[in-house]
C-alpha cells in the first residue's frame, strides 16, 4: 500500500527558564524523496546547552544538503552529523566558560526506507499502529541498569539518577553512536523523535495509541499538554518530531 507523509515538530519550555532543546525537519533542496529530522537536548548551564543543541541541527542541515546517496551511505551521513557536531561542541569549550553537551537523534527517510542514529537519552520510536516496533536504547545509567534487569519500567522512570548520561556529544570520550533502520515502512507506521521531557511521562503504549488515533499536530498538542499536567510544575524542556505514514486514498 502506498502512503503519503504527515509531519509535525513541536517544542515547549516546560518549567525551565530557557529552552535548550532543538528540533528540525527538512527536505533535501535538490533531491525529491529525501527528508531528515533531527532533535537535540542540550546541557551545560546558561545558554551552553542551547548552543550545543543548535550545533547538532546546524551540522545536520549542512551535511544533509551536501548528501550524495550514490556516493555515501545513510549510516555515514547520520554518523557524520553526530561525530562532527561532537567535535564542534568540544571546541567551544576552549572559547567560552561553559561546559556544553547535547544528546542527538537524527532520522533519514530515503526512497521509502527509514534510517536513524542516536547518542544520549533522547529517543526515536517506531510504531506500527499501536504496536511498538522498535525504540532506541538510552545511553544513561538508568538505561543500563534497566537493560541488565536491575530496574523495572516503573523504577527506571522514578530513579533519582535517571538524567545521568553515559554518552553524549561534547564529552571527553567519543560519542557512542547506535544505528537503526526500517527497510519496509508501511502505511500506518509512525516515527517519533523526542527528548526525555516528553517520553519520561508516558509508556510506549500511550505514545503509540495517541499517535495512531490523531494526526501529528493534534497528537503533539495532546502529548505536550498531558506531559505538562503530569510534570506538576517541575517539567523539563519538551521537543518532538512526528513523521507519520498515511495510506494514500485510491482514486476509485
Amino acid at each position: 500500500m502506498s502512503f503519503s507523509i504527515e509531519t509535525c515538530v513541536a517544542m515547549h519550555a516546560g518549567d525551565r527558564k530557557e529552552q535548550q532543546d532543538r528540533v528540525a525537519l527538512f527536505g533535501h533542496p535538490k533531491r525529491p524523496g529525501l527528508m531528515m529530522a533531527v532533535l537535540a537536548d542540550g546541557m551545560g548551564g546558561h545558554s551552553g546547552g542551547a548552543m550545543a543543541a543548535e550545533q547538532v541541527v546546524i551540522r545536520a542541515r549542512q551535511n544533509f544538503e551536501s548528501y550524495a546517496p550514490l556516493h555515501e551511505t545513510p549510516e555515514s551521513l547520520l554518523g557524520g552529523v553526530i561525530d562532527e557536531a561532537h567535535t564542534v561542541i568540544k571546541l567551544t569549550r576552549f572559547t567560552s566558560e561553559q561546559d556544553p553537551h547535547s544528546t542527538a537523534v537524527v532520522f533519514l527517510l530515503q526512497q521509502g526506507r527509514a534510517y536513524w542514529a542516536h547518542c544520549g537519552d533522547s529517543r526515536m520510536y517506531h510504531f506500527r499502529g499501536t504496536l511498538t516496533v522498535s525504540r532506541t536504547a538510552d545511553h544513561s545509567l538508568v538505561g543500563e541498569l534497566h537493560r541488565k534487569g536491575r530496574l523495572d519500567d516503573g523504577e527506571a522512570q522514578k530513579h533519582p539518577q535517571r538524567n545521568v548520561l553515559l554518552s553524549c556529544l561534547g564529552s571527553e570520550r567519543a560519542p557512542r553512536v547506535e544505528y537503526g533502520r526500517e527497510e519496509s515502512p508501511q502505511a500506518g507506521d509512525c516515527f517519533l523523535l523526542c527528548s526525555d521531557g516528553l517520553w519520561g511521562y508516558f509508556s510506549d503504549s500511550e505514545l503509540a495509541a495517541t499517535l495512531a488515533e490523531h494526526p501529528p499536530r493534534t497528537a503533539a498538542e495532546r502529548l505536550i499538554a498531558l506531559s505538562r499536567e503530569r510534570a506538576g510544575g517541575g517539567g523539563d524542556n519538551i521537543s518532538l518530531a512526528i513523521i507519520k505514514l498515511v495510506p494514500t486514498q485510491s482514486a476509485f
